[in-house]
């Protein structure tokens, strides 16, 4: 007879694991107890030492589905004579190791219910065990305890309190356990108030009526609406200010998406996780008539599967109510675009008052229910990568906050992102938490969502930051709230810079501790010398990093704007081999084009970028695929689409250029593009010799410095054709590849609307609302009971009563009032606000 004390770390809070252990210990006849704490879970076990040995093997081998074991400790413990039976206790205090799972879909054992007629949870829209359902987007805090959580509010009548406190019985301690008597419930409203009847059937109703409606899921609202009526698709764009951004679908199953998309193998896997993401598909032919406006423009379909009760039942609904589970392997034929309840660029909306307010702006209904979400969690979004991994371009529900290895601890790490596509990261120990997708910072409540995104992780666990991180930005909105908590905090800031990073988080994510080469390719991130880089190679050896090359500059006409409007970057391109007398007739609509034709001749200073996205830009203009954009990287998802359709040349011609600094210049392959290629020829051919010459570059690197691995990290690699031409054609050449498979390729920016600075000297980017038009390219606008004259050359034509965002006598950007309005509120708020507007530049 022998007594041990087991402490078991990972996840294993909220996922079944205590009843798990407690049907394991009956079978192997050994007492003792076992309860939740802070640094997960902890078991005393006394009995037979074969039997003790049997249960920790058995622990690891037949664990729970959600469950994830990082770590057993096992100590001997002195025996008890009196101990008899096996006991779940109630969770402690104390740690700070625990971790909670994320959010899992709906069960096949939850769905058998909800489509059983007898059962008493049939068509129950909040049905769950300790094998699905919500975790991270209801707990305030650890212990996963009910108490913790939103479903705090709701008492479990008498059956669902039996199954609660059975230790045999699936919904042991299952947290948001409920049933219709005692749980949630929904309701469906439009403008005029709540909706009578069924609210999943009226939901469907107006669906199919082509309706737009708000629908509450786990992390947040979506918007949906019929995806194959194209007109309501055009509306839901329409009300969203989304013209052309690829909208997600989502479908009954898998099969149900035959004739639109193609799925492999592992992404078949990737759609039915546990996670349910959405996963980017190749189109088929025919998908851009089926799905009319849903995805224009793009090689890719994003699509994802039911994952709450809720969507279930909709498609239940629309399948006329089978009975039974057994309609979910017939193909279905209700899809439904499901896209993020937001305002263009605010972020995912939780809150029923807020989705009402959607009426009738956004929505013409809200299919609402009682249950609060905790915290804000958008779907995420990956795709197929090299070699069969799965690779994020969003991170979010289905996967936050679950942490990734690192190689070793070290003191705890804050680190706050940076402009666009933020997330945040907090290190406890060898593990890293990444925060959900907060999204681009150039929106006030985007910004005091990462505020709230953490206060909540470091509550969630139980962590306080020695140091905080930053990017090398010192204007960007997450630099300077890490500043000013670091000096409240008494903690130092570390601002590293924006290129490092990128390869730095590969190599912490593949624990890789030696020195490599770094490809950071990306729309821009502030350099050591001041210049808007993104087009790197770097030697990286941890906290070391040396830029050993980067791409041949281009202009950059307009500064962000260029980023907006790819002809200028086009125009860029053209002058860098003489021929500015053709920008204007290559862009004739372009109304600035002779003018910045003459800058560029006439050596106007202008700053320059090493970006590979900008040249991407280049590229998509001089081939007419897109002048200018609507979002962010819309011209290169358009030369992709164009060259996954075309297919890549097997043998392209060189058409680059490295000289004896060990630049890359990509302007004889611009140049070709420039002679009246096809698009989809030129975009195939662009990425063909793009590839070619960035594996080159590289590998004359790797010779020079003996490495034989390169790190390729920045937005531009979530081009899946350049991402995986690269990996092979550096595999052709003896390099190995690495690159994000956990994390997102992070897609940091430099656009800088709205600057709320910390030190009075700093440059500021404030609203300003026009009050008089001048000249076409002039205007005067009115600050703080000020007025001043500024020019309006950088943006479309300025009206009386627009708000324009004005830096240092320029427009630079344009603002609706109710966002303006909340700017400049914040701004005095936080004392930002210049105190001598006369003096505002």
């Amino acid at each position: 007879m022998a007594r041990e004390q087991l402490t078991v770390r990972g996840i294993v809070q909220g996922v079944g694991f205590r009843p798990f252990a407690y049907r394991l210990a009956d079978e192997l006849a050994l007492s003792g107890w076992i309860r939740n704490d802070g640094d997960g879970v902890t078991l005393e076990l006394q009995g037979g030492r074969a039997q003790l040995d049997g249960f920790a093997s058995r622990l690891l081998a037949e664990k729970p589905p959600l469950a994830r074991i990082d770590q057993v400790l096992r100590q001997p413990r002195p025996e008890r004579e009196e101990d008899a039976g096996f006991a779940i206790l109630d969770s402690a205090a104390g740690g700070n190791r625990a971790a909670i799972g994320a959010d899992s879909c709906v069960c096949d054992a939850c769905l058998a219910e909800l489509f059983d007629p007898a059962d008493r949870r049939y068509r129950y829209p909040f049905i769950n065990c300790t094998d699905c359902g919500p975790r991270y987007t209801l707990v305030n805090r650890l212990p996963y305890d009910r108490a913790q959580t939103s479903m705090a509010v709701f008492p479990q009548c008498p059956a669902c309190l039996a199954e609660y406190r059975d230790p045999r019985h699936r919904r042991f301690h299952a947290e948001p356990n409920a049933c219709a008597h005692c749980g949630p419930r929904l309701s469906l409203r439009d403008a005029a108030g709540l909706v009578a009847g069924d609210a999943i059937a009226e939901t469907l109703k107006r669906l199919r009526r082509g309706e737009i409606v708000a629908i509450k899921g786990l992390g947040g609202y979506h918007l949906a609406c019929d995806a194959r009526d194209a007109g309501a698709v055009a509306r839901l764009r329409q009300r969203k200010a989304r013209e052309e951004k690829p909208l997600a679908v989502m479908a009954a199953n898998a099969v149900s998406l035959a004739g639109l998309a193609e799925p492999d193998e592992l992404s078949l896997r990737l759609l039915n996780s546990a996670q349910r993401p959405i996963a980017l598909l190749p189109k088929t032919a025919a998908c851009d008539k089926a799905l009319a406006g849903v995805a224009p423009d793009v090689a890719w379909l994003g699509a994802m599967l039911p994952y709450t009760p809720l969507h279930y039942l909709l498609f239940h609904e629309a399948a006329g109510r089978p009975a039974g589970a057994g309609w979910l392997k017939q193909p279905q034929p209700l899809l439904l675009v499901m896209t993020s309840a937001n305002l263009r660029g605010e972020p995912l909306i939780t809150a029923d008052e807020d989705a009402r307010a959607l009426l009738p702006v956004l929505a013409d209904a809200v299919l609402e229910h009682n249950r609060d979400i905790v915290t804000r969690c958008d779907d995420s979004v990956l795709r197929m990568g090299c070699h069969g991994h799965a690779q994020f371009l969003r991170r979010g529900r289905g996967y936050t906050p679950c942490a990734i290895g690192l190689s070793r601890g070290g003191p705890s790490v804050l680190a706050l992102g940076a402009q666009q596509k933020n997330t945040l990261c907090l290190t406890r120990g060898n593990e890293a938490f990444l925060s959900q997708h907060i999204g681009d910072l150039d929106r006030v409540a985007n910004c005091q969502a990462l505020e709230a995104a953490v206060a909540h992780l470091q509550t969630l666990l139980a962590t306080r930051p020695e140091c905080v991180a930053h990017d090398l930005h010192p204007d960007y909105f997450s630099s300077r709230l890490a500043r000013e908590l670091a000096e409240r905090w008494g903690l130092p800031a570390l601002a590293v810079q924006h290129h490092h990073a990128h390869i730095a988080a590969i190599l912490a994510e593949q624990q890789c501790d030696d020195a490599v080469l770094g490809l950071a390719l990306d729309g821009a991130g502030l350099g050591d010398d001041g210049a808007a880089w993104g087009g790197e190679l770097l030697l990286v050896d941890g906290a070391h990093s040396q830029r050993l090359a980067h791409l041949a500059p281009l202009p950059l006409p307009g500064g962000d704007r260029a980023a907006r409007e790819p002809w200028r970057m086009a125009a860029a391109a053209l002058h860098g081999w003489g021929a500015d007398e053709e920008i204007a007739h290559r862009f004739p609509r372009e109304a600035a084009a002779p003018q910045l034709a003459r800058w560029l001749a006439n050596g106007k200073p202008m700053a320059a970028t090493t970006s590979l996205g900008r040249q991407f830009d280049a590229a998509a203009a001089l081939l007419g695929v897109a002048a200018r954009t609507s979002f962010e990287a819309q011209a290169a998802m358009r030369l992709e689409g164009l060259a996954e359709r075309h297919g890549l040349p097997d043998k392209p011609p060189r058409l680059h250029r490295i000289d004896e600094e060990q630049t890359l210049d990509l302007s004889p392959l611009l140049r070709r593009l420039a002679d009246g290629m096809a698009p989809a020829e030129g975009a195939a051919l662009f990425h063909a010799c793009l590839i070619e010459a960035l594996a080159d570059w590289a590998a004359q690197a790797a010779r020079r410095h003996g490495l034989r691995r390169v790190a390729c990290g920045g937005g531009c690699l979530q081009n899946a054709i350049l991402a995986r031409g690269l990996h092979a054609a550096l595999g052709r050449r003896g390099l190995s590849m690495l690159q994000a498979r956990r994390a997102p390729w992070a897609r940091p920016g430099w656009r800088k609307d709205i600057f709320i600075p910390k030190e009075p000297a700093m440059c500021l980017a404030i609203p300003a609302r026009v009050t008089e038009v001048l000249e076409p390219d002039q205007a005067r606008v009115e600050l703080g009971g000020v007025h001043k004259i500024i020019s309006t050359a950088l943006v479309d034509a300025a009206r009386v009563g627009d708000y324009l965002i004005v830096h240092v006598g320029f427009a630079i950007g344009r603002l609706d009032p109710a966002e303006a309005e909340r700017t400049l509120a914040l701004l005095a708020e936080m004392g930002a606000m210049p105190d001598n507007p006369a003096a505002y530049r």
